[in-house]
Protein backbone atom coordinates (compact mmCIF):
# COMPACT_ATOMS: atom_id res chain seq x y z
CA UNK A 1 0.00 0.00 0.00
CA UNK A 2 1.27 3.49 -0.79
CA UNK A 3 1.61 5.41 2.46
CA UNK A 4 2.55 9.00 3.17
CA UNK A 5 4.83 9.42 6.16
CA UNK A 6 5.10 12.79 7.88
CA UNK A 7 8.70 13.85 8.37
CA UNK A 8 11.12 16.69 8.92
CA UNK A 9 14.37 17.54 7.18
CA UNK A 10 16.27 16.17 10.20
CA UNK A 11 14.46 12.85 9.72
CA UNK A 12 15.46 12.89 6.03
CA UNK A 13 19.06 13.39 7.12
CA UNK A 14 18.82 10.26 9.28
CA UNK A 15 17.27 8.39 6.35
CA UNK A 16 20.24 9.36 4.22
CA UNK A 17 22.66 8.21 6.91
CA UNK A 18 20.98 4.92 7.88
CA UNK A 19 19.08 3.86 4.76
CA UNK A 20 15.90 3.50 6.83
CA UNK A 21 13.06 5.84 7.68
CA UNK A 22 11.71 5.53 11.22
CA UNK A 23 8.17 6.93 11.32
CA UNK A 24 7.21 8.47 14.65
CA UNK A 25 4.81 6.04 16.32
CA UNK A 26 4.51 4.18 13.02
CA UNK A 27 2.01 6.81 11.91
CA UNK A 28 1.31 7.23 8.22
CA UNK A 29 -1.55 8.29 5.97
CA UNK A 30 -3.01 6.47 3.00
CA UNK A 31 -5.96 6.13 0.69
CA UNK A 32 -8.04 3.92 2.98
CA UNK A 33 -11.62 2.69 2.66
CA UNK A 34 -12.62 5.15 5.41
CA UNK A 35 -11.02 8.04 3.51
CA UNK A 36 -12.81 7.01 0.32
CA UNK A 37 -16.13 6.91 2.19
CA UNK A 38 -15.57 10.38 3.66
CA UNK A 39 -15.52 11.98 0.18
CA UNK A 40 -18.54 12.30 -2.08
CA UNK A 41 -16.40 12.08 -5.19
CA UNK A 42 -12.81 11.86 -6.32
CA UNK A 43 -10.59 9.39 -8.09
CA UNK A 44 -7.68 7.54 -6.51
CA UNK A 45 -5.22 10.28 -7.45
CA UNK A 46 -7.31 13.01 -5.81
CA UNK A 47 -7.90 10.95 -2.68
CA UNK A 48 -4.21 10.07 -2.44
CA UNK A 49 -3.50 13.80 -2.55
CA UNK A 50 -5.87 14.22 0.40
CA UNK A 51 -3.88 11.60 2.33
CA UNK A 52 -0.64 13.41 1.44
CA UNK A 53 -2.11 16.71 2.67
CA UNK A 54 -2.88 15.02 6.00
CA UNK A 55 0.72 13.82 6.20
CA UNK A 56 1.96 17.35 5.41
CA UNK A 57 -0.20 18.70 8.23
CA UNK A 58 1.27 16.07 10.54
CA UNK A 59 4.72 17.24 9.44
CA UNK A 60 3.82 20.64 10.92
CA UNK A 61 3.16 18.90 14.24
CA UNK A 62 6.56 17.22 14.07
CA UNK A 63 8.21 20.57 13.33
CA UNK A 64 6.42 22.07 16.33
CA UNK A 65 8.14 19.48 18.52
CA UNK A 66 11.64 20.18 17.22
CA UNK A 67 14.04 22.50 19.05
CA UNK A 68 13.64 26.10 17.97
CA UNK A 69 16.98 27.48 19.15
CA UNK A 70 20.42 26.43 17.84
CA UNK A 71 21.67 25.79 21.39
CA UNK A 72 18.85 23.23 21.93
CA UNK A 73 20.36 20.74 19.49
CA UNK A 74 23.78 19.45 18.60
CA UNK A 75 22.76 18.50 15.05
CA UNK A 76 22.50 20.62 11.92
CA UNK A 77 19.78 23.25 11.75
CA UNK A 78 17.34 23.03 8.86
CA UNK A 79 14.93 25.59 7.47
CA UNK A 80 11.27 25.13 8.45
CA UNK A 81 9.74 23.00 5.69
CA UNK A 82 7.08 20.33 5.62
CA UNK A 83 8.29 16.91 4.48
CA UNK A 84 6.33 13.85 3.36
CA UNK A 85 7.91 10.52 2.47
CA UNK A 86 5.89 8.35 0.07
CA UNK A 87 6.55 4.62 0.42
CA UNK A 88 5.09 1.30 -0.61
CA UNK A 89 4.68 -0.79 2.53
CA UNK A 90 3.11 -4.16 3.30
CA UNK A 91 1.40 -5.06 6.55
CA UNK A 92 -0.24 -1.69 7.11
CA UNK A 93 -2.83 -1.53 9.89
CA UNK A 94 -5.87 0.67 9.25
CA UNK A 95 -6.70 3.09 12.09
CA UNK A 96 -10.08 4.70 11.27
CA UNK A 97 -10.52 5.25 15.01
CA UNK A 98 -7.81 7.93 14.76
CA UNK A 99 -8.80 9.49 11.43
CA UNK A 100 -10.05 8.38 8.02
CA UNK A 101 -6.60 8.37 6.39
CA UNK A 102 -4.49 7.17 9.33
CA UNK A 103 -2.61 3.89 9.13
CA UNK A 104 0.16 2.36 11.22
CA UNK A 105 3.28 0.77 9.80
CA UNK A 106 5.40 -1.62 11.79
CA UNK A 107 9.07 -0.88 12.07
CA UNK A 108 11.36 1.26 9.97
CA UNK A 109 10.81 1.66 6.23
CA UNK A 110 13.85 0.74 4.11
CA UNK A 111 15.05 3.18 1.47
CA UNK A 112 14.20 0.58 -1.19
CA UNK A 113 10.49 0.92 -0.28
CA UNK A 114 10.48 4.70 -0.61
CA UNK A 115 9.01 5.94 -3.86
CA UNK A 116 9.61 9.67 -3.45
CA UNK A 117 10.13 12.52 -1.03
CA UNK A 118 8.07 15.70 -1.02
CA UNK A 119 9.42 18.92 0.51
CA UNK A 120 8.33 22.55 0.71
CA UNK A 121 10.31 25.06 -1.30
CA UNK A 122 12.01 28.02 0.34
CA UNK A 123 9.06 30.23 -0.61
CA UNK A 124 6.91 28.42 1.98
CA UNK A 125 9.25 28.93 4.95
CA UNK A 126 7.53 31.99 6.43
CA UNK A 127 4.10 30.35 6.19
CA UNK A 128 5.45 27.11 7.69
CA UNK A 129 7.09 29.02 10.53
CA UNK A 130 3.75 30.70 11.33
CA UNK A 131 1.71 27.49 10.99
CA UNK A 132 4.05 25.52 13.28
CA UNK A 133 3.34 27.96 16.11
CA UNK A 134 -0.46 27.68 15.75
CA UNK A 135 -1.03 24.07 14.60
CA UNK A 136 -2.37 22.94 17.99
CA UNK A 137 -4.77 25.88 18.15
CA UNK A 138 -5.93 25.07 14.61
CA UNK A 139 -6.58 21.48 15.66
CA UNK A 140 -8.72 22.83 18.51
CA UNK A 141 -10.82 24.97 16.16
CA UNK A 142 -9.25 28.44 16.44
CA UNK A 143 -10.29 30.19 13.20
CA UNK A 144 -7.24 32.45 12.90
CA UNK A 145 -4.95 29.50 13.46
CA UNK A 146 -6.86 27.46 10.87
CA UNK A 147 -6.36 30.29 8.36
CA UNK A 148 -2.61 30.32 9.07
CA UNK A 149 -2.40 26.56 8.54
CA UNK A 150 -4.50 26.98 5.40
CA UNK A 151 -1.98 29.52 4.12
CA UNK A 152 0.84 26.98 4.26
CA UNK A 153 -1.36 24.34 2.63
CA UNK A 154 -1.60 26.64 -0.41
CA UNK A 155 2.05 25.78 -1.16
CA UNK A 156 2.70 22.65 -3.18
CA UNK A 157 5.35 20.22 -2.02
CA UNK A 158 8.18 19.64 -4.50
CA UNK A 159 8.76 16.04 -5.65
CA UNK A 160 12.17 14.39 -5.30
CA UNK A 161 13.33 10.93 -6.30
CA UNK A 162 15.21 9.05 -3.59
CA UNK A 163 18.41 9.37 -5.65
CA UNK A 164 18.13 13.16 -5.26
CA UNK A 165 17.98 13.02 -1.46
CA UNK A 166 21.73 13.60 -0.85
CA UNK A 167 21.73 16.62 -3.16
CA UNK A 168 18.57 18.05 -1.60
CA UNK A 169 20.06 17.84 1.89
CA UNK A 170 23.39 19.25 0.75
CA UNK A 171 21.71 22.31 -0.81
CA UNK A 172 19.85 23.18 2.40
Amino acid sequence: MRVYLPATLAMLMRLGETGEFAPIGGTAFALTPALRESYLSGDDEELSEAAMREAARASLRLLAGEPTRPEDTDGPRFPPRRVVVAADVDGVKLRPDLDAAVVKVSGPVPLSAIASVHVDGSDAEDAVRTAVVVIDAADLGDEDAELAVGDVEDFDLAWYATQELPFLLELL
